[in-house]
């Protein structure tokens, strides 16, 4: 006679399945802000929109994932940040139009259940809402034996904003003349780690303990930097200059995120040496010998927000930006053109 099965003996653990969403409601719902309506658990979250606050609001909505800086945080044991990494990141994605975030869900599918790493993941996830203003309101944590690697997940997020139709910023009013601000990155975020993991620990043989001198930390600890969210300085920001166009540097680099809001008619030129690019993206270049256009298509190399200004508003948007915390470039500006981002003092141009 055949045993007979369960789902535990198939690889799918109810009771820890249990354990880990007792300890994501607690985190969860210290996110809460008024407008959610209900508690964790139901089969959706409920978050009212308080209409009353703006006269056309336009929800506008993001989805993205960690990617591969989720295997540093598997060589390192360390899960915390990367719960940061992905709320942050798509904060800054919704707040490049000039929206605020309301209310984010996430997704996390594990080969095996562990409490311990998901409440520590979650955990992440909730310090990252409260600081950018939005409420945790939901989620899913899946148990997939059959698709994850033992001690491996993925790790995706979903937010939803609001912006005020006619502040909706999408850098349609740019003009030759306009002048480009770049904010600082805070290391690699959450783009270009295949490159990097590829460089780093097969190319260069390191292991995520061992200490780098000139980066003044461990290469596992410089690679699980979180993400800088840009909301609480932009946000205040909004209210007080009007911002043409806005780039969150991702996957692409400048080159291939700043076109995203260039008319068709305009050049971004961009000086790269109006800043100092941080010592993990030398590293990295050295190490792996790889050239410039390379590293500025697949890195941030030190630039993780760009904004666009009419030369009259530059000053008063880097004091603004300055008196925020944020470290303030002037990195270039806008010329006619073809919808190009040039990169000058460079051998390149994309």
């Amino acid at each position: 006679m055949a045993k007979k099965l369960t789902y535990k003996s198939s690889g799918v653990d109810i009771k820890a399945g249990d354990e880990a969403k007792k300890q994501i409601k607690k985190l969860a719902r210290s996110t809460f802000t008024p407008e959610v309506l209900k508690g964790i658990g139901g089969f959706g979250g409920f978050f009212e929109l308080k209409k009353k606050e703006y006269h056309q609001p336009v929800l506008l909505s993001s989805v993205d994932s960690v990617g591969t800086k989720l295997k540093v945080a598997f060589m390192t044991g360390k899960h915390g940040t990367v719960g940061e990494d992905i709320v942050n990141h798509c904060i800054n994605d919704i707040l490049v139009h000039g929206a605020k975030p309301l209310f984010f869900l996430d997704y996390i599918g594990m080969g095996k259940v562990v409490p311990r790493v998901v409440a520590e993941i979650v955990k992440g996830l909730s310090k990252a809402c409260k600081e950018g203003g939005c409420a945790l309101v939901g989620g899913e944590t899946a148990e997939l034996p059959d698709l994850y690697k033992k001690g491996e997940y993925d790790l995706a997020g979903c937010i939803v904003g609001v912006v005020e139709k006619k502040n909706i910023i999408d850098g349609s009013t740019i003009r030759p003349g306009d002048q480009i601000i770049g904010l600082k990155s805070n290391g690699l975020h959450t783009n270009g780690y295949t490159l990097a993991r590829k460089v780093l620990f097969d190319t260069a043989n390191l292991k995520v303990d061992d200490p780098i001198k000139e980066l003044k930390t461990t290469i596992g600890k410089e690679l699980l930097k979180v993400h800088r969210c840009y909301a609480p300085s932009v946000l205040p920001t909004l209210k007080k200059f009007k911002i043409k166009g806005m780039a969150h540097i991702t996957g692409g680099g400048i080159p291939g995120n700043l076109n995203r809001v260039l008319p068709k008619n305009c050049d971004a030129q961009i000086h790269v040496d109006a800043w100092k690019v941080p010592p993990i993206f030398r590293f990295i270049q050295r190490e792996g010998n790889i050239d410039n256009l390379e590293m500025f298509k697949a890195f941030n190399m030190g630039i993780g927000l760009v904004l666009v200004v009419s030369m009259d508003r530059l000053k008063g948007v880097s004091a603004q930006l300055s008196s925020l915390g944020e470290t303030v470039y002037h990195i270039g500006e806008i010329s006619r053109g073809k919808g190009r981002v040039l990169l000058q003092e460079t051998d390149c141009s994309c």
